[in-house]
């Protein structure tokens, strides 16, 4: 594992997570400015939506569909007892919330994992692509309905139903995006996909090191709430991704994914939202804190996952592979 990790921490783009980072550390004036960042992350979603879809239409997986339903069974049921824990240190609202992103996704974390596979060789069958998008929108379902269990928001009103908060996971910006270019590149005739190629891949590397810089600005001014929430929170936003990874293990080597998908599969699993499950939750759960949701996903399990998580997951696989 000690090489994964070395590895990975001596990766571009997490050295540029970490600069951002030592910025914010010694009060520098760097900065992205707001709508930078935006446009880095549509990017990145089209870019590894259309390259997944490429790959899918040249390696067909007769085990996608077994992927794409243990994964949104995942995502609905993983809130359920972290929202079972919490209720012990949080209220309702705050606890659906909280759980209902630790169940969602993060597509950054994908990213990141996408990038490091092709670094260490190993090869994807690019349907995990379409797993990231299917398990953005069952926890935020799940989350919604364990805030309104035997109540209803803090004015006394439902301010979404079910259906409108489905269509909004749905189509929301980001997950268009990301299925939109996964049908794309599954239906381009190859020829034509090879020419969006030095997009798609050329700069690839340098789009995501300028938006891990951008992230590691983020979570660092993020640091100084953590306080706030105390250590049994924080503990929360350490374990539940390593556990939340067992099962995303256990789940691909049943379902048979071959090392690559299953670390994507892994990695989906123990990542949390900090973008559409936020955007969500505030709309749906209003009395809900979005100090904690968000500082927990983006100031501790983000980083987490992307400097220590990918290389204890790749050798987790290589162990049980």
């Amino acid at each position: 594992m000690a090489d994964f990790v070395t590895s990975n921490l001596l990766n571009p783009p997490v050295l540029f997570f970490l600069l951002g980072a030592l910025a914010v550390a010694v009060h520098s004036d760097l900065d992205l400015p707001a709508p930078i960042p935006r446009l880095l992350s549509l990017y990145l979603l089209l870019a590894i939506g259309f390259k997944g879809g490429a790959a899918l239409a040249q390696n067909g997986n007769s085990q996608a569909l077994a992927a794409f339903a243990v994964a949104m069974l995942l995502s609905a049921l993983m809130p359920l007892y972290m929202f079972w824990a919490l209720r012990r240190k949080l209220d309702r609202p705050n606890a659906a919330a909280l759980a209902a992103a630790y169940g969602s996704v993060s597509a950054v974390t994908f990213v990141t994992a996408s990038a490091f596979l092709e670094q260490v060789g190993w090869q994807q069958s690019g349907f995990m692509v379409a797993g990231l998008a299917l398990m953005e929108w069952p926890a935020i379902i799940t989350g919604v309905i364990l805030a309104r269990w035997g109540g209803s928001t803090a004015n006394g009103t439902s301010s979404l139903s079910i259906g409108a908060l489905l269509r909004e996971s749905l189509f929301n910006g980001s997950v268009l995006v990301l299925l939109g270019s996964l049908v794309i590149g599954l239906l381009a005739d190859p020829r034509n996909a090879a020419t969006l190629k030095p997009f798609t891949e050329g700069i690839f590397y340098g789009v995501l090191s300028l938006f891990l810089l951008d992230m590691g600005l983020v979570a660092a001014r993020r640091v100084s709430l953590l306080k706030k929430l105390g250590l049994a929170l924080i503990g929360f936003a350490l374990a539940l991704p390593l556990l939340n990874a067992g099962l995303g293990l256990l789940s691909a080597r049943l379902i048979g994914l071959s090392s690559g998908d299953a670390l994507l599969f892994v990695v989906l699993c123990a990542s949390a939202s900090y973008i559409a499950a936020p955007a969500a939750m505030r709309q749906a759960v209003p009395e809900a804190d979005p100090a904690i949701y968000v500082t927990l996903a983006l100031g501790v399990t983000f980083p987490l996952n992307v400097v220590l998580g990918i290389p204890l997951y790749i050798s987790a696989i290589n162990l049980f592979w």
